[in-house]
């Protein structure tokens, strides 16, 4: 093992309290797990776990997804949030059936080339998807790092160079080891070491922990503002992203304009789904999800 002080006790813990998730099968696919590092960012595991299923089961591959209209990755991604992320899906598909023959790249520095593939997830998809041997620094990750090494509630709101390089010394020499380490300290975040409600007596690195050392002392940096939904552009644009996905046809402006009585804001957030290409807007003065 590497000089990670925590991998014996965490690859333990996960060992016996994993969740059995579909996506971390021996025999999911590497599109698949692609699909559902995309799908997680920012989004629970309970909301992602029906839409990777219906995802799956539509496209199984690359060319599946990329042979349809990129309206329908929006449709069909429905209200998990974020849709951009699901025009980035269909482009990264099409990429990789016209430059890599339908078949996900096992080259991390391939995987970071696709569209929508950032650092986070092409390191999750090479370790998750190939074995490799390679950091993984998500939310969970970094709050995990945070308490157990520095000490402190959470990582800074922006991911530092010495984050990474703590990260990188961390990883277990041998390749498989370090992919199961990578998925065991993310899954010790999100059920153990949780941003609000830590149940620090469940933790298996709970006597090696800095922050519990120092008597889990309170969060000193800047304040740490929930994100608000109701009343905000993001809540305007997926309802009127809900009427498109409801109708196999363009719909006329005034089904649009019913949604949402601000009519400056509505415009706003009609205007933003258009320019991030969410939204065509046709000829005849009707809209409808990009073909």
């Amino acid at each position: 093992m590497s000089d990670n002080p925590y991998s014996t006790a965490v690859l333990a813990w996960y060992e016996a309290n994993a969740r059995d998730l579909p996506w971390r099968a021996p025999d999911a696919s590497p599109w698949s797990i692609l699909v559902s590092e995309i799908m997680l960012q920012q989004t629970p595991v309970v909301r992602v776990l029906p839409a990777w299923k219906a995802w799956t089961e539509r496209w199984p591959t690359p060319s599946d997804l990329a042979k349809d209209a990129p309206g329908e990755a929006v449709r069909m991604w429905d209200r998990l949030g974020y849709p951009r992320r699901a025009l980035r899906l269909h482009a990264c598909a099409t990429v990789i059936t016209e430059e890599h023959d339908g078949v996900v790249p096992d080259d991390h520095a391939t995987l970071l080339s696709l569209p929508g593939v950032g650092v986070y997830t092409a390191a999750a998809v090479a370790s998750f998807a190939f074995g490799q041997r390679h950091a993984i620094l998500d939310t969970n990750v970094r709050r995990v790092l945070a308490r157990a090494e520095t000490g402190i509630e959470y990582p800074p709101k922006t991911q530092t160079k010495a984050e990474t390089a703590l990260a990188e010394s961390l990883l277990p020499p041998e390749a498989s080891v370090a992919a199961r380490w990578g998925v065991a300290v993310m899954e010790l975040g999100a059920l153990v070491c949780t941003a609000r409600s830590p149940a620090c007596v469940d933790c298996p690195i709970a006597n090696q922990c800095a922050w519990t050392a120092a008597g889990r002392p309170a969060h000193s940096g800047p304040p740490r503002r929930g994100q608000t939904y109701a009343g905000t552009d993001r809540q305007v644009r997926g309802l009127l992203l809900a009427v498109l996905r409801a109708s196999a046809d363009p719909v006329p402006k005034d089904a649009l304009d019913v949604v949402w009585d601000d009519h400056v804001q509505r415009e706003r957030a009609l205007d933003a789904l258009v320019v991030d290409g969410l939204v065509d807007p046709m000829e005849d003065g009707r809209y409808a999800l990009p073909s």
